[in-house]
């Protein structure tokens, strides 16, 4: 009998330890607001919408220390609206984010699972959409990914430890089409600087065949059917064989001041590859460039302004696209969970657009990112918003 009880406190002992060793954090966001576009598809639209200055969602998040430095983790992330209910990601259940891994305390960590690129983690947040513009105030159509419309499925990804500011890491999701071992397959590379004031991101991203079902656009759907590119900036380049983002960016804070730059070279090579095209064979090239400034008015208000230049090359036949577009942000911390803040974006377009098939060639239309696009060439949209941490 002694002996049974000397056993069970020694279990009982070693499953606490256990568990002191081990942690699953719940967490999320609820963002909601009222929305007014002077031109959607031709109207007027005062609405309200959810996750527009950062994504609603809930998630999960553990570690397990398994010693000598090593540690499991893992994340599941779901998005959703706040209005309806509905699963966002168009109706994944951890349509954000969701993989397992293991971290090391001396070289980095590798996790596999749904995740994102590179591009989106060391370029992606000096962008002014990923802090305190929100992704309408992403660069049009989201064309090079910094502002995170697309995740990736199927990805190994590692990522470095700090290095004195430095970190690096990179990204590659298998294909898993038999027979052709390059179909929709991605892959990217990145890395990060940080001294101080002075923050400096630089990513590379390649898709393969990125429409299709698993490609980079065609993954955000519950179904086996590719959910479809909408935006006119670039739906008529949509079937291209591979899609190419380079990208950089950096800041430096002066004070209570911050100006910020960034800068992408995105490629469609190979347009009408998974799908039939009148531009068959052509390559679509886009040119963005962001500045921004935003200034801590007090350590509970934000302001911020900044302007992004799109430019598109003539694609055979058709005269590309140029945007200008204009954003200025505030936002006041009500705690440090809380805040509420006002969004104004002003895109106007000039040039040409095509259709996805590369048929039809029409006068660009503005399309602020996330919004249904105007019928000519000049979109606005403000936003009042409150969001709320948990």
């Amino acid at each position: 009998m002694k002996k049974s009880l000397v056993a069970l406190a020694a279990l009982g002992a070693f499953a606490c330890a256990a568990h002191a060793q081990s942690s699953v954090t719940l967490y999320g966001i609820i963002d909601e607001g009222f929305n007014f576009n002077t031109n959607s598809g031709g109207h007027h639209l005062y609405n309200l919408s959810s996750g527009v200055l950062q994504g609603s969602r809930w998630g999960m998040r553990g570690t397990e220390d398994l010693g000598g430095g090593l540690k499991a983790i893992f994340v599941l992330e779901n998005g959703f609206d706040v209005n309806t209910g509905k699963l966002g990601q168009g109706g994944l259940m951890f349509g954000r984010q969701a993989y397992v891994g293991l971290g090391s305390s001396q070289f980095g960590t590798v996790t596999l699972g749904r995740q994102y690129d590179s591009i989106v983690d060391y370029v992606g947040p000096l962008e002014v959409g990923d802090q305190w513009g929100g992704y309408i105030a992403a660069h049009p159509g989201d064309l090079d990914n910094f502002n995170n419309a697309y995740r990736t499925n199927n990805a190994i990804k590692f990522t470095s430890v700090n290095y004195a500011g430095l970190t690096f890491g990179g990204m590659y999701s298998v294909g898993g089409i038999a027979g052709d071992y390059s179909r929709n397959q991605t892959w990217s590379l990145g890395a990060g600087y940080t001294n101080g004031p002075l923050v400096l991101g630089v990513g590379y991203l390649n898709a393969r065949t990125p429409a299709t079902n698993g490609g980079l656009f065609g993954n955000n759907t519950a179904t086996t059917t590719p959910s479809a590119v909408t935006t006119p900036v670039y739906a008529g380049f949509a079937s291209a064989s591979t899609y190419q983002v380079i990208g950089a960016g950096g800041a430096y804070t002066f004070g209570a001041a911050t100006f910020g730059a960034t800068y992408s070279n995105v490629k469609f090579y190979g347009i009408g590859s998974t799908s039939p095209s009148a531009l068959n064979g052509e390559t679509a090239t886009f040119n963005n460039a962001e500045v921004s400034f935003k200034y801590q008015i007090t350590p509970a208000l934000l302001a911020g302004a900044a302007y992004n230049y799109t430019k598109n090359n003539d694609v055979g036949p058709v005269d590309g696209a140029t945007y200008h577009q204009g954003m200025v942000g505030v936002d006041y911390f009500l705690s440090k969970r809380t805040d509420v803040y006002l969004i104004g974006v002003y895109q106007h377009a000039s040039g040409e657009q095509v259709s996805a098939n590369g048929a039809t060639i029409t006068p660009a239309r503005a399309a602020i990112n996330g919004l249904t696009a105007s019928s000519n060439s000049n979109q606005f949209t403000a936003r009042v918003g409150i969001r709320h941490k948990f």
